[in-house]
């Protein structure tokens, strides 16, 4: 059981908790981004920059945070994003954030980059996502898709931010280059046992995605898309969905924060498949801002990883659970039942005209 200085009351308490208890290096591990980090700033400051403008006399009564996400129910909007070396942050790594997300109801998107291999982490139940670093080597790229299929893992999330590494200069100044001895990025394990390095692929393009649909019936979704003509390119490639995201601004420092891409993308797209958005959720009313201006949910990444450092998987359930009552208190205070009832007139900012939506379209929109 946590205490309340440990479980804290919101999530920036966790945050204080959790470097308190990490090492310096891998506290920057989890916190950095790349270059000077405009764009991890960024991320969070995008929501300060939106308001949530209420509806009253509504009758919402009790509210229902569940969703449908590629055909199955999910219990609230909130989803774990893929973040690598949870062993860094608790000894039991990713197995206890699933046994969290599987406690909580809702989707976790597993790492290629994880320090527990994906049948460790499936056998601590719930409903699992892989994601995938497509890699040179064809023909391991494929071993570790099938890897994921037999674990029960239900879609694959691409990552197409990445052609090659950010320069992260927090990891450079602690030397931080590999992992400790004794762990390993063990979805990168061959036939052989011996663990690959992951190996970012410049080039990489829309083909490669055609080949994984050969290799899979699993749904396949693009994280990592910011340009609207990108999202066209998606739908147009028949792709099962897009995660905004610009990997927490752990790649192209500078790169748009992801709330602001949000909208471009959203009207690319069209409805024809869900939008989901990653970075700076901190807040259940950044949840309801998000899915207001078109998510279908939020993906948390950090935020599950101070969880995990302060409490293992009742840390990460605190994480989620928080999120979750605030997410209900929020729609409850802006006049809505159910994330369906949110539309970007309950939205005004600098880009945004109270009841009205966008005052501009999104360039390239």
């Amino acid at each position: 059981m946590l205490t309340l200085d440990e479980a804290g009351l919101n999530l920036a308490d966790v945050a204080a908790e959790a470097r308190r208890r990490l090492e310096p290096a891998h506290w920057d591990f989890f916190a950095g981004g790349a270059g000077g980090e405009r764009t991890v700033r960024a991320n969070e400051a995008a929501y300060t920059r939106r308001w949530v403008v209420p509806r009253v006399l509504r009758g919402t009564g009790e509210r229902d945070l569940r969703i449908c996400l590629l055909g199955e129910p999910v219990s609230m909007p909130v989803l774990v994003a893929p973040t690598a070396f949870h062993r860094l942050a608790h000894p039991d790594g990713e197995v206890a954030t699933a046994r969290a997300a599987a406690e909580a109801g809702t989707v976790m998107v597993v790492s290629m980059a994880a320090t527990r291999g994906v049948e460790e982490i499936a056998a601590a139940g719930g409903r699992l996502w892989f994601q995938l670093y497509p890699q040179p080597d064809l023909e391991f790229t494929a071993a570790v898709v099938r890897r994921a299929e037999a674990a029960g893992c239900r879609a694959l999330v691409v990552t197409v931010d990445s052609p090659v590494f950010g320069r992260r200069e927090r990891d450079l100044r602690h030397g931080f280059v590999d992992l400790p001895p004794g762990l390993a990025c063990e979805n990168m394990r061959d036939t052989d046992g011996r663990v690959r390095t992951i190996e970012m692929d410049a080039g990489l393009g829309w083909e490669r995605i055609a080949w994984l649909r050969g290799i899979t019936s699993l749904p396949i979704l693009l994280k990592g898309v910011l340009h609207p003509a990108d999202a066209r390119l998606a739908v147009a490639h028949g792709v099962d969905g897009l995660l905004v995201s610009n990997h927490g601004g752990r790649q192209l420092d500078g790169a748009l924060a992801t709330l602001d891409a949000l909208p471009g993308i959203v009207a690319a797209v069209g409805g024809r498949l869900p939008v989901l958005v990653d970075g700076g959720v901190r807040r259940g009313t950044d949840v309801l801002v998000a899915l207001a201006l078109g998510a279908t949910a939020v993906l948390v990444g950090r935020p599950v990883l101070w969880g995990l450092a302060v409490g293992g998987a009742a840390g990460v359930r605190h994480v989620l659970d928080l999120l979750r009552a605030d997410l209900d208190r929020a729609l409850a205070l802006a006049g809505a039942a159910r994330p369906a009832d949110l539309g970007p007139d309950l939205v005004a900012g600098p880009d945004l005209v109270a009841g009205c939506g966008p005052v501009a379209t999104v360039v390239g929109a």
